[in-house]
């Protein structure tokens, strides 16, 4: 019997710099682009699928096309008449990338407002992923609707993993966005940050304070990304630390936590091995920041 590793959040637009003073679209966005590299490492008895809102216009039906190709089930999605997509631009400078948004009107904003559907979107699938960026986009009420269906879900027997992907200048306050995301943590059983963010916008001093916040609001295991620095691998039980491999020519960090955490995800979920998990999500990100845009077709170099 097939598994589902379900990702839920917003596909964008995006614009991407090739290089040349020009910019290429696709389709990108941080928990999709966690989905499209899990289904290039997982293996085909699991099901990757997706859950987001969009709308019935051209570039709606061409982003579930892309979806569609990519091997990524698109049932989940919720179509609307009155909305579309949104869409972002990478600006790049020695590396590091900085975006500019046109999303207010985004579809995805919507995706938890039907809890129906939300609920027949979500039952039954082994793996919910999840961002900080999911939760900051929707509404307040949305969000105890998404929070209400997640806790159905795993007393169902779902896992769910999260992503707090800290990005200030979407929620209504800091104070919110801080409570939110402990909320959710407390709500799952793998946690993902990275810490630059934990060390912005939490305080946290090292990798493992945030390891041991996110464990007191309740997280099964956290996983702390800390770039080319250690990952803090902790639960109540056990704690880890790994040295990933150093990438010396780095193009664009664009995605390098969000497919850290899609092979790092597709290794546990069947392996259960810490380590290689670990390893596999390092050498995936390592090969991606060494090419332009969030989704590369690199595994075999990887």
């Amino acid at each position: 019997m097939s598994k589902t590793f379900l990702a839920v959040g917003e596909c964008m637009v995006e614009m991407a710099p090739t290089g040349n003073g020009t910019f290429s679209m696709g389709f990108a966005g941080d928990t999709l682009n966690t989905a499209w590299y899990a289904r290039k490492c997982l293996p085909d008895s699991w099901n990757v699928g997706y859950l987001t809102a969009v709308g019935q216009d051209q570039v709606s039906e061409q982003m579930l096309g892309f979806l569609k190709q990519s091997g990524i089930d698109v049932d989940p999605v919720r179509r609307l008449d009155d909305r579309t997509v949104g869409l972002y631009m990478i600006q790049l400078k020695e590396g590091e990338r900085s975006f500019a948004y046109w999303r207010s009107q985004s579809a995805a904003r919507c995706l938890a407002a039907d809890g129906n559907h939300l609920r027949s979107a979500i039952g039954g699938v082994d793996l919910i992923y999840f961002s900080g960026i999911t939760l900051a986009i929707m509404s307040q009420g949305d969000r105890e609707t998404f929070f209400a269906v997640l806790k159905e879900a795993r007393l169902a027997g779902a896992k769910t993993a999260f992503d707090p992907n800290l990005r200030p200048r979407l929620w209504e306050s800091a104070d919110i966005m801080r409570a939110c995301v402990t909320k959710a943590a407390g709500l799952c059983d793998l946690v993902m940050p990275s810490f630059e963010d934990e060390l912005a916008y939490f305080g946290d001093t090292t990798a493992d304070v945030s390891a041991d916040r996110y464990l007191a609001a309740g997280a099964g295991m956290v996983v702390v990304k800390n770039g080319p620095e250690e990952v803090i691998c902790a639960s109540r039980e056990d704690r880890q630390s790994f040295q990933p491999k150093p990438v010396l020519d780095i193009v664009d960090t664009t995605a390098a936590g969000d497919s850290f955490n899609a092979a790092f995800l597709a290794e546990y979920l069947t392996s259960g091995n810490v380590r290689a998990s670990v390893d596999a999500g390092a050498r995936l990100a390592g090969t991606v920041i060494q090419h332009r845009g969030a989704l590369v077709d690199c595994f075999e170099a990887a």
